[in-house]
């Protein structure tokens, strides 16, 4: 399923130019991809965007509190993983509300575990979808620059 993502952001999400669920499931059968991904790629997508146009939640703190992770969070996410999302987090590229969206698709992905890789992933999917396209530049090179981030 996380392929089927991937590919979804590359060819339709990044370029503003996603089809119909019917017309892109067939895309992505004839891209090779298994009915059951598709399916569940598309109902991921489609949770995160109806998450996005639900009220955004009303944190009661000013910066006073930390964020509690669940045990089958810590067990499914890898400790990069959430090292990463923290690191965003406290450089303010994701505020309190895009780090529980991003967590939140973490733990929807049907896999076992979720590695630094993926988890890159799911955040510049969120970044883009939350209209913060200069925000994914800066995950970008974290996801694709071999050395790591260029600190600007």
């Amino acid at each position: 399923m996380f392929e089927v993502l991937v590919f979804m952001f590359e060819n339709y999400i990044a370029h503003h130019t996603l089809p119909d669920n019917e017309i892109m499931t067939q895309e992505l059968s004839a891209a090779g991809f298994e009915q059951p991904d598709i399916v569940g790629a598309v109902d991921w997508f489609r949770e995160m965007k109806t998450m996005l146009i639900e009220p955004t939640a009303e944190y009661a703190h000013q910066h006073t509190s930390m964020r509690q992770l669940a045990d089958c969070e810590l067990k499914k996410i890898s400790l990069e993983s959430l090292s990463f999302v923290l690191f965003l987090q406290q450089a303010s590229v994701i505020n309190d509300v895009e780090r529980d969206l991003i967590l939140d698709r973490a733990m929807a992905l049907k896999q076992e575990h979720i590695n630094i890789e993926e988890m890159r992933w799911i955040t510049m999917i969120a970044l883009w979808n939350v209209g913060r396209e200069k925000d994914y530049l800066f995950v970008e090179d974290a996801l694709f620059n071999p050395r790591g981030l260029t600190l600007h």
